[in-house]
């Protein structure tokens, strides 16, 4: 495992980030999820990433539980606000009260008296954004949170915030959590270059498109059994279905001849492509197994030429979306 500085700021993370969206507390049981994460800390992985809305919060306990034991210092964990986590008006969004009594919340579920990133999981559009940004300086200066973020915002949004840290004297931001893949690069037009010039590192989500970049789904063909696409009962099927269209299979598949040339499987070469840019700190992966930790964990320190970069670029062909217009992601709370 290879680390990388997040940011500018002074803290290193692993370049594969564990994350327990959809997972823990929901699709994983307890014992399975404990055995992920072990596998993530044996191979490598000290970054950890959750948020206080996935499972409605239990998803945050059963992290907590699977870490239980390891060392505090020896991990980074991250977690986020602003998704409703309660039926009352106030138990969501950026809010200074919703603020300080979810970071409390989630303290007290991954049992720590610290968080290493706190992020806004998305902008708050009803919320003065000098008022948020006031919540999260005082946990940074309360030592409850070390360093700040958000996810999914525009670089209209960033720019507006980072002008109100610097005249108020706030702590920057120092992460993004954007969606970033192959087949969805919508950052690369405006906010990677904001967060480029400001310092500010991606932790990047679905760098496996869902699982689609895996290769298993094929055009024509009904899913396998037991993948995401076919979890009916989870929001697997819902959230996959954008990137289930015989087009988009079909071009995937090209990518099956550039992944056996470079000794890589899909999913490794569809992580290494995300950290081929300087700017991504980390990718996120999720897991259901030890064994998919294991694979994807080797995708960290890969090289890909120039040459491999352009090949995958002409196998997709004018497939990526690249539209930063089009910002709605297959899953709105990731």
């Amino acid at each position: 495992m290879e680390y990388r500085r997040l940011g500018r700021s002074g803290m290193y993370i692993s370049e594969i980030t564990y994350g327990n969206w959809i997972t823990h507390g929901s699709q994983v049981e307890e014992d399975a999820a404990k055995k992920c994460v072990r596998a993530a800390l044996d191979c490598g992985i000290t970054t950890f990433d959750t948020a206080d809305v996935y499972a409605r919060t239990k998803a945050e306990t059963v992290l907590s539980k699977a870490l239980k034991g390891v060392r505090r210092e020896s991990y980074e964990l991250f977690t986020k606000v602003y998704f409703p986590t309660g039926d009352g008006k106030n138990d969501r969004g950026s809010s200074r009260k919703h603020i300080m009594e979810a970071v409390h919340g989630s303290l007290r579920r991954l049992q720590t008296d610290h968080i290493d990133l706190y992020q806004f999981h998305r902008f708050d559009f009803e919320t003065p954004l000098e008022e948020s940004l006031s919540a999260f300086d005082d946990l940074i200066r309360q030592g409850k949170v070390m360093y700040i973020g958000f996810s999914e915002w525009t670089a209209n949004q960033i720019s507006d915030a980072l002008k109100i840290q610097d005249q108020r004297g706030y702590s920057r931001f120092v992460s993004s959590q954007p969606q970033y893949s192959m087949l969805w690069r919508v950052i690369e037009s405006k906010v990677d270059p904001i967060c480029r010039a400001e310092g500010i590192g991606h932790i990047v989500w679905s760098p496996i498109a869902q699982g689609v970049l895996s290769g298993k789904y094929l055009p024509g063909k009904k899913a396998p059994k037991g993948t995401r696409a076919t979890d009916t009962k989870g929001h697997g099927a819902k959230m996959i279905a954008g990137w289930m269209r015989d087009e988009v299979l079909t071009a995937v598949q090209k990518l099956v001849p550039i992944a056996e040339r470079e000794g890589l499987t899909m999913s490794q070469l569809a992580i290494a492509w995300v950290l081929q840019n300087p700017n991504v700190s980390s990718a996120i992966i999720g897991a259901t197994k030890p064994s998919q930790i294991k694979e994807n964990v080797k995708a960290s320190g890969i090289k890909l030429s120039s040459e491999t970069m352009a090949d995958i670029d002409r196998a997709l062909g004018g497939l990526p979306e690249k539209d930063p217009a089009k910002t709605q992601s297959p899953n709105p709370r990731a």
